[in-house]
């Protein structure tokens, strides 16, 4: 009988010193990047998977994008309408109550000495049927009569003259006209606007009329089509005898530093008029506007994040068609000593890189569009020979955009996140694939 032999002292034995200890690569190793990318990969039989992952990436991409875009259009018009908006009108309004604001002058220099108060702005307001001097037709306008150093301080104004000078506003007898109301009007610097006004002199026979021209001294552009095509300005003298409101005035305009500082000046406001008074401020004159718009970016932000939302279930099915498809390489792998947790990574991988490169590109898309809007603007109506954003409609003459920061990488993190989700399920089917049953047709 044959007998086996010993082996010779240390022959076939390694020290355990000397040993060479295998580990398992850690999660995220080259190994589970490498297959993640040889799955991305298209082949010629895998090519409908490809085409899925294709849309998911567009999808995402695109629904980056015009989050990004419609969301800074909409802070951008918001913001516009809203320097606009308070770069004419005052941020309060005082009215009187009781008796007429006779002492406007006293009361006025009261509100401006209140810290934060930029300017306040006695004027007469009223509505009138202006006409041009050609035979056109009357329309209404909104008559405002303002002191000539009042109106130069009055940026929105001063600083956008487009016809015309303000200087000697006072003594000219002249009105500033907007400048759609001076176009639809035919009127120039130089000719004369006829203002009626139906609170005229008192008859026997009644109330008659008030008719009377004013040369045009100055056409301004606000840039909202609203104020630009009826808004006229006359000096507050001359404003006052149209009128018949001599000797006193029917407001005060109070503009502030800091607009949004508004609520936490009201007292103060309101003890430097001692007298019975209205005090409205801004907010609460536009409280509708405003808040409509508010609704709508809400609504638009919740109607486009369904587009990344779609393209996120498209990275879902993409995903689960590929592991159906990579079922034998699955089984093999695990039987080599890949684990569930391996495998689950590997398509996590798959799937949020197809998240992660929409979403970039999505945002330099964005961002380039945002920054060339306006030039956009201008060559979509070239191409089509028209306007595409009518502001006649839309108040403003052009398409804003600003671009939020924080609102950016909310977007991003939202994207990034559905994208991430979006592959838990297909990695974790992945993971659970038993090897023997994939391997048994084999």
């Amino acid at each position: 009988m044959t007998m086996l032999q010993e082996p010779a002292s240390g022959a076939g034995l390694v020290p355990a010193d000397e040993r060479v200890s295998v580990r398992a690569p850690g999660p995220f190793s080259a190994f589970e990047w490498l297959l993640a990318g040889r799955y991305l990969r298209a082949r010629r039989k895998e090519a409908f998977i490809s085409v899925i992952a294709g849309f998911s990436f567009i999808g995402i991409m695109l629904g980056v994008a015009t989050l990004i875009i419609v969301m800074a259009v909409m802070n951008g018009f918001r913001a516009e309408l809203l320097n606009r908006i308070l770069g004419m009108n005052g941020h309060m309004v005082v009215q009187p109550v009781d008796y007429d604001l006779t002492d406007y002058d006293e009361v006025a220099r009261r509100i401006s000495g209140v810290g934060g108060v930029r300017l306040a702005v006695p004027l007469v307001e009223g509505q009138a049927l202006v006409s041009g001097q050609r035979g056109t037709a009357g329309t209404g306008a909104l008559i405002r009569g303002v002191r000539e150093s009042d109106l130069q301080q009055i940026k929105g104004i001063s600083a956008n003259i487009r016809e015309g000078t303000l200087s000697g506003f006072d003594t000219s007898e002249g009105i500033a006209v907007g400048i759609r109301l001076a176009q639809n009007l035919g009127l120039h610097a130089g000719d004369m606007m006829t203002v009626i006004s139906p609170d005229g002199d008192v008859t026997p026979f009644g109330s008659t009329p008030r008719v009377k021209a004013y040369p045009v001294t100055a056409i301004f552009e606000i840039g909202m089509s609203e104020y630009d095509s009826s808004i006229a300005y006359l000096p507050l003298s001359e404003a006052q005898l149209f009128f018949n409101s001599e000797g006193k005035v029917s407001a005060i305009e109070i503009y502030l530093d800091n607009p949004d500082a508004v609520g936490g000046m009201r007292e103060a406001v309101s003890h430097a008029i001692e007298r019975p008074h209205f005090l409205v401020d801004w907010r609460q004159r536009n409280q509708s506007f405003f808040t409509a718009l508010q609704v709508e970016r809400n609504v638009m932000f919740m109607i486009l994040t369904l587009i990344i939302f779609v393209a996120a279930l498209n990275i879902i099915s993409g995903l689960t068609m590929l592991v159906k498809d990579k079922g034998h390489d699955i089984a093999i792998l695990r039987t080599m000593g890949a684990t569930r947790g391996a495998i689950m990574r590997i398509f996590m991988v798959t799937g949020s890189a197809i998240g992660v490169t929409g979403t970039a590109f999505g945002v330099v898309l964005g961002v380039i569009v945002c920054d060339n809007i306006r030039a956009i603007q201008h060559f979509v109506d070239w191409l089509i020979g028209g306007h595409v954003w009518d502001p006649t409609v839309r108040f403003l003459s052009d398409i804003p955009a600003q671009l939020d920061p924080t609102e950016t990488a909310s977007i991003v993190a939202m994207a990034l996140a559905l994208s991430f989700l979006a592959t838990l399920f297909p990695a974790w089917r992945a993971a659970r694939l038993d090897p023997v049953e994939a391997l048994r047709y084999e």
